[in-house]
């Protein structure tokens, strides 16, 4: 909320009733939208939270990182071309002039993350706005990406407004942080200072979050099981109405999950994660090779008559109702209805029909996840991305799954609520036995919470084990440059 009124991109709900936000000595407050204008995207930037969001769906990822040279300079369309493609490239993206062609959609969450990162450097601002612009990103990209912002700030004396809830980014990058909480500044001070000698009870809370430690221990029975599972795409190579290209992205996985297990699965973004994910909650058909739940051999792959979509070759398993938490809370919301119809869905897909019912049960899993009953009657529009993050999480246990594939599920959060969220995956998966596959890219915290642990490298299982192995002795070169990175 503060960053967007220093862009004077605060909604009409939003009202300043005092106070002023002073650029180069010039009150923003007190600026004309034409003013503002200027200024917004040349002068200040901003890179924002949730990148799929913030980039027009319709439009081409080169006319939307060349958008703000069009309108703040005289540039030609040639050299507009060519400043996207390096600025494309100083933020890691590979085949840059094939980027801009394509459109947000077509490109991983992480992808998308770093064009957005790419559009707000591209006129090299006095000030740069930065809110959570590595939370997408695996810990080898997210390295990079602070190093560029470094390299930047160097290089141009651009200042940096860097907002995140990953203290240890705070640390590496940062000279002086500022802590909030409801609103209020409640301490500031070198970052040095602040993290290792905090003096406000908020700031100590913070330093000290993490998941409480969990019991590793898990049945032999296997709950999910992959063989030599290939995941493709169809892709249009030309925009809405071009040629579709079958894109291969995950290559002979094969892997097994046993019940009541917390199984990571590691690895940089546009690895495959989330592409094999959908396919083992039935959201991707388009796949071939063998993906199972149980023990029961002929229930392989999902049933069409469910209305998960895969491929079936028999009844599904009492195991096999898989559910997703995804890493873009608001794009995986529906816009037009309120929270509690939202959450109420899985429980009409269950057969509960009474209202009273429907919504005692989901106040009772808004409050599990940290949110009061009052969120029944809002918009995701009205959330902030930790809030429709929560909803998320509760809406997919509210089906009361075997099986929970959380894809990055606290990206978005802040460390104390990560923590809470993360406490609650465990409280569930050590009492209702869960088999949860947990994707994400802190692999500290995979470390923490997971028995074993999958390494995926360009759709490739690379590396398998016991996490600890892994971790201390990883066997493959790419491992060994994750950790490298993460530790």
């Amino acid at each position: 909320m503060t960053a967007l009124a220093a862009m004077g991109l605060l909604s009409r709900d939003a009202r300043v009733t005092g106070g002023s936000i002073r650029f180069e000595g010039h009150d923003i407050l007190s600026m004309s939208e034409e003013e503002l204008s200027r200024v917004r995207g040349n002068d200040i930037s901003m890179i924002f939270q949730e990148p799929m969001t913030s980039l027009n769906p319709v439009m081409k990822i080169g006319a939307q990182v060349g958008e703000a040279l069009k309108l703040h300079t005289s540039l030609g369309k040639e050299d507009i071309h060519q400043k996207v493609v390096e600025s494309l490239a100083d933020v890691g993206l590979p085949d840059p002039e094939a980027l801009c062609r394509k459109y947000p959609h077509e490109l991983s969450g992480g992808m998308r993350q770093r064009v957005m990162i790419a559009q707000a450097m591209i006129c090299e601002p006095k000030l740069l706005i930065a809110d959570e612009p590595t939370t997408a990103l695996d810990v080898i990209v997210q390295q990079q990406i602070l190093e560029l912002l470094l390299e930047l700030h160097r290089k141009k004396k651009v200042a940096i407004l860097f907002i995140s809830h990953d203290l240890n980014v705070i640390r590496k990058i940062c000279h002086n942080v500022l802590v909030m909480h409801n609103g209020r500044i409640v301490e500031r001070g070198g970052v040095r200072r602040v993290l290792e000698h905090p003096e406000h009870e908020y700031t100590r809370t913070l330093v000290a979050s993490f998941p409480k430690a969990v019991q590793k221990s898990v049945d032999k029975r296997p709950a999910l099981s992959l063989q030599h599972v290939n995941v493709y795409y169809q892709e249009k190579n030309n925009g809405f109405f071009g040629k579709k290209e079958h894109r291969q992205v995950v290559k002979d996985v094969s892997f097994t999950v046993r019940e009541g297990e917390l199984f990571g699965i590691v690895g940089e973004s546009g690895c495959g994660k989330s592409t094999l994910a959908k396919a083992i909650v039935g959201l991707n058909p388009d796949y071939d090779g063998e993906i199972k739940f149980g023990q029961d051999d002929s229930a392989a792959g999902i049933s069409q008559d469910d209305g998960r979509g895969g491929p079936s070759s028999g009844s599904a398993a009492p195991l096999s109702h898989p559910q997703m938490v995804f890493q873009d809370p608001f794009s995986s919301l529906n816009p037009a209805h309120k929270i509690g119809w939202i959450m109420t869905e899985p429980l009409r897909v269950l057969g509960i029909r009474d209202k009273k019912e429907q919504r005692r049960r989901v106040e009772e899993m808004l409050a599990d996840v940290g949110l009061d009953p009052s969120f029944y009657d809002r918009y995701p529009r009205e959330l902030s991305g930790g809030q429709r993050q929560r909803v998320s999480i509760g809406t997919a246990l509210l089906r009361e799954p075997g099986l929970l594939v959380a894809d990055e599920p606290v990206s978005a959060l802040d460390v104390t609520i990560q923590s809470q969220i993360l406490d609650l995956l465990l409280e569930l998966h050590q009492k209702r036995h869960l088999t949860i596959v947990f994707i994400s890219h802190d692999l500290n915290l995979v470390r923490h919470i997971c028995s074993r642990v999958a390494v995926l490298y360009y759709g490739e299982l690379v590396e398998i084990g016991d996490v600890e192995e892994v971790y201390r002795h990883p066997r493959h070169e790419y491992t060994k440059r994750l950790l490298e990175a993460a530790l």
